[in-house]
Order: C-alpha cells, then sequence, then structure tokens
C-alpha cells in the first residue's frame, strides 16, 4: 500500500502543507531551501518505522540529526512557544506525530497511529546525494558502535545494499532491469570483505576507483538484485543527477518509469533539467507521474507547493526558467559576434 498523503503543520521549513501523493512517481523541484529533502526523508522515516518498529520520533532524530539530538529544533523557529504536527497517510492508515519546540526527548513528542501503521511493513530506501558503498568497509560497525554525526539514511543504505539474494528466481520483469543496468555500467557488482566490485571482463575493480555515477548505478543493480525493490516498497532518491554522466539519465529514468510500472512508488529531488525532460518524455500515458515544485510565496514567505501531472505545466519551474534563459543569452550573444564578424 503506497503513501497516499503527506500533512505538515510547523515542521522544519513548513508553516503548512499538505500533499496528495501519486502511487507511482513523484518529483520534488524548487530552489534551495524549499523543503525538498526535509519532505523525503519524513516520509522515509515514516516508511522504515512500519517495518523496524522503532520509536518514530527516535527515527527522525536520527534522520534529521538534530543539535542535541533535540527533537524540537525540528519544530519551525518561532519566538513564541509553538507546536509541530505530521501526519503521513497509506489511505485510511495514518501515522501521526505532534510535539513543541521546547521538546528535548523523545519520550516528549506524541505518536499515534503506530501499531495500525506497523500491521503491514513498507519496504524502503532511501539514496542520499553522498554516494556511501565506497565507503562501506568498517562503516556500519563504527556506526552501531560509536556516536559519529552522520545522519542514519548512510547506515540504512549500505544495510540494503549488503543483502543477499532472495530466495527462487529472479521474475523477468527484473531480469531485465538488472540487464539494463548492467549494460550500462559494464558489469555486475561483487561484494567481498564488505567492499564492493565492479565485475567485467578486465576482472574486479574496486568501487573506490570507479566514478560516482557508475557506484549510483551499481546500487541501484544491488537493490533490484537482492530483492529490495519489489511492487510496494518505496524508492526515495535525493539528486539522483550528481556526478551521473547526463547520457545516463534517459537509462536511469527508464529504469525507474519501469520500477514504478513494477509497483514500486518513486520519490525524486532534482534540480536538473535534462533529468525532467527525460522523464516527461519516456512516460507513457498509463504512468502515475507527479511533479510539485515547491516555491515560497512573495507576499507571506511561506513554502507552497503546485502540483500536475504534465511537465509543461510545472509552474514556478524554475529549472525550466534558467535552461531557457541560458539558450537565450547564449544565441544574444552569437548574433553579436556575428554582427561583428
Amino acid at each position: 500500500m503506497p503513501l497516499t498523503r503527506i500533512k505538515l503543520e510547523k515542521f522544519t521549513a513548513f508553516d503548512k502543507l499538505d500533499l496528495d501523493l501519486s502511487p507511482g512517481i513523484n518529483v520534488f523541484i524548487g530552489a534551495n531551501s524549499t523543503g525538498k529533502t526535509h519532505l523525503m526523508k519524513l516520509a522515509y522515516a515514516a516508511c522504515d518505522i512500519s517495518k523496524t518498529k522503532t520509536d518514530f520520533a527516535q527515527k527522525l532524530i536520527h534522520v534529521f540529526m538534530p543539535s542535541g539530538r533535540a527533537i524540537g529544533r525540528l519544530v519551525k523557529r518561532q519566538k513564541v512557544s509553538t507546536r509541530c504536527a505530521v501526519e503521513i497517510y497509506r489511505n485510511r492508515k495514518k501515522l501521526r506525530i505532534s510535539f513543541s519546540n521546547h521538546a528535548a526527548v523523545p519520550d516528549s513528542a506524541t505518536v499515534t497511529g503506530s501499531k495500525d501503521w506497523s500491521e503491514a511493513p513498507i519496504e524502503s530506501v532511501y539514496i542520499p546525494v553522498k554516494e556511501m558503498l565506497s565507503n562501506s568497509p568498517g562503516f556500519r560497525s563504527l556506526y552501531s558502535q560509536r556516536e559519529i554525526h552522520f545522519e542514519e539514511v548512510y547506515a540504512d543504505i549500505l544495510d540494503r545494499a549488503f543483502r543477499p539474494a532472495l530466495r527462487g528466481p529472479v521474475a523477468n520483469e527484473r531480469k531485465e532491469l538488472l540487464k539494463d543496468l548492467q549494460k550500462n555500467m559494464e558489469g555486475k557488482v561483487a561484494i567481498k570483505d564488505e567492499e564492493f566490485f565492479l565485475r567485467n571482463k578486465q576482472g574486479n575493480l574496486e568501487f573506490s576507483l570507479l566514478a560516482e555515477g557508475i557506484r549510483k548505478l551499481g546500487l541501484l543493480w544491488l537493490l533490484i538484485q537482492n530483492g529490495t525493490l519489489l511492487k510496494g516498497s518505496v524508492l526515495f532518491w535525493d539528486e539522483p543527477e550528481t556526478n551521473l554522466n547526463p547520457k545516463l539519465f534517459g537509462p536511469l529514468l527508464e529504469i525507474l518509469l519501469k520500477l514504478q510500472r513494477m509497483g514500486v512508488q518513486v520519490f525524486l529531488a532534482t534540480h536538473d533539467y535534462v533529468i525532467l525532460k527525460e522523464l516527461d518524455l519516456r512516460k507513457e500515458p498509463e504512468d502515475d507521474v507527479f511533479f510539485y515544485s515547491l516555491f515560497r510565496d512573495k507576499e507571506s514567505g511561506q513554502i507552497q507547493y503546485h502540483r500536475t501531472d504534465e511537465y509543461l505545466a510545472i509552474d514556478p519551474n524554475a529549472i525550466q526558467d534558467t535552461f531557457l534563459d541560458l539558450f537565450d543569452r547564449d544565441v544574444k550573444r552569437d548574433m553579436v559576434l556575428s554582427a561583428n564578424g
């Protein structure tokens, strides 16, 4: 059962927000500090505790890492005493948490709906901007034993990557996805002594020597190969374009669209024009794809959003505006050079 709605009040940068979600692909765009990553981390934390049964407040602290581990610092900053509320929905199931800006410990938060929420666990994955597979040797044991200042999403993604493959035959859909990824990264991923390698005709090449974009494709290959990304799972990916060659954007988006058709719910945050256009050009009429443009209202300064399933209807679209401005400036320069030629 996919996530269907996120409702916020006084949470981090948000005053109020109420989002209806697509069961397919949800794409968040907007300027910096409009809350794209916060929305995905919040939704991921809710998904993760449905399996781990971890306290929701505790998970939010580990994912967001507020100073002093004080959950009250996740309340929108105001001079007066303030209380925030977060609600995550899966149709009729609702997980709710509320706490004040004075709350210092997880027990200060009020959480409702946890038992009902966990009756149908959600497999979920959060891929952060920073690639972690090349840093894997020793990281998980260090994280589990020491208080190091790393958001838990980094440890979580390594746990997912290290999972052994599921028993039984691999479905044809997954086989095709794995073949597509193997073609683009020119090999398969192997694991030895907590170290990742790209295995191809030349042998095993350690991830620390690979381009970061190839490592990202390798991570996606692992998550599909070991059965983490199956029907009913949720994938969160923050800026998938980072350090990835633009010629691979199209194949990557094709894979994400196929995952969506398999029943995987996908959340993306991006700043890239090509990512948006590749998704727009490759999606089929039956695909569930929604774009959310997050922006600050000019008068109130509050974060608002506009949702559409049509790329051309995204408004505001700072990514496209910037791209078109560059194109116009380039044309004008060429005209000046030709006139002076």
